[in-house]
């Protein structure tokens, strides 16, 4: 049973969720499609640069993602904490870099000495609107799946639905359900044969993050996933400019309440975003926000879980157990297991048995899917 978004997404139990978006054509949303013959690779440039874009407006930081040919993965964490920190003018720009906003908002941009005690309540409520909505997932997918949708159709020259209904989500417990999702999302394109190394898996977020750790150190020429990115970014700008051309009609005009529908703005306008830095990562804990482990660790993990899924070698890691898995008591022959088919295995919720127990708990329901996994993949933490 479809379960309400406000119970999938809960920030006061966890701020840590796995996105899934999956595309409702039967054309491709990115890669080659064999049907139509027609290539889309250049698409999964489109996302993988809007979602760091939005990033950079929504309180929401991208740990990891993986573009795939009708789908595409994220690991998020969202910090609602920090839009509390932040002045009425600057959730203003960060909101109206995504849509114009009412004719009161843009009347106290231009000059806000101009309006009276009664506008700037208005304006205010506005912007307690504006921030909730800021640190709203739900508001970030509906704003990253349109813009994609809206370029995906001006070059297909169509109209109608591009995404599935909704998005899919599942809330990360703990540490150990944070890893394991990660992981899962960054060895997607091997478990799918189309990558045969996590750092070669064009569009993300293990590839970009070891071409930047390597750049420092290493005096290479451009590797071809390098050399691809400029060809995608001139192919990519070309079909942004027929799909900000169809974003730029005339659109009704909004009313001023706070409940008034808002229409997202042009391509061109959305272009200028800039572009948020992934997630860091920081075992130590003392940096917030950041990813609880080490990259060295996190690298190794990936690297031996990512051999042993190619090779169809369940059970069995080539090597020493990642000093990650022994820390956090995870049973590394489960593991595998369960970084092939998570989505299956889990429901709603990902984490060790005591903090599944809990959220069934917490939202009073009988059974939450997952619990019979999660002693499986946590053995020292099924109590």
């Amino acid at each position: 049973m479809t379960q309400p978004r406000s119970t999938l997404v809960s920030l006061d139990d966890t701020p840590w969720y796995h996105v899934v978006s999956r595309c409702v054509r039967r054309a491709f949303l990115c890669g080659h499609d064999a049907h139509s013959g027609r290539s889309f690779e250049h698409r999964r440039g489109w996302i993988a640069d809007r979602l760091k874009q939005l990033a950079s407006v929504f309180a929401v930081d991208i740990a990891a993602y993986a573009v795939m040919s009708n789908h595409f993965h994220m690991v998020v964490r969202v910090d609602e904490a920090r839009l509390e920190r932040l002045e009425r003018d600057e959730v203003l720009r960060r909101w109206t870099q995504l849509f114009s906003g009412p004719v009161m908002v843009q009347r106290y941009l231009a000059d806000p000495q101009r309006l009276g005690a009664a506008e700037m309540k208005i304006v205010d409520a506005w912007v307690e609107t504006y921030r909730s909505r800021l640190a709203d997932l739900s508001w970030f997918m509906r704003v990253l799946n349109e813009s994609i949708a809206r370029q995906a159709n001006a070059e297909d020259g169509v109209t109608g639905r591009f995404w599935e209904g909704r998005f899919k989500s599942q809330a990360l417990l703990d540490d150990q359900a944070v890893l394991t999702a990660m992981a899962y999302v960054d060895l997607n394109p091997i478990r799918a044969g189309i990558a045969k190394t996590p750092e070669r898996s064009d569009y993300t977020s293990i590839a970009e993050r070891t071409a930047l750790f390597r750049a420092p150190h290493v005096n290479e020429e451009p590797t071809p996933s390098r050399s691809s990115r400029t060809k995608v970014r001139e192919s990519t700008r070309r079909a942004k400019t027929t799909a900000s051309e169809a974003s730029s009609l005339p659109v009704a005009p909004r009313r001023t309440a706070p409940q008034a529908a808002e229409s997202l703005n042009p391509e061109w306008a959305l272009e200028g975003l800039t572009s948020a830095p992934l997630l860091p990562f920081d075992a130590t804990g003392r940096s917030e926000p950041a990813i609880p482990f080490g990259f060295e660790d996190y690298l190794e993990l990936v690297d031996a879980t990512g051999r042993v899924v190619r090779e169809d070698k369940r059970g069995f890691i080539d090597g020493e157990t990642p000093p990650l898995l022994e820390r956090l008591g995870i049973d590394p022959d489960q593991f595998i297991r369960t970084s092939s088919h998570m989505l299956r295995q889990f429901g709603s919720v990902i984490g060790t048995p005591a903090r599944i127990t809990a959220r069934r708990d917490a939202r009073q329901t009988r059974y939450l899917r997952g619990i019979a996994a999660a002693r499986k993949l946590f053995p020292h933490r099924a109590a």
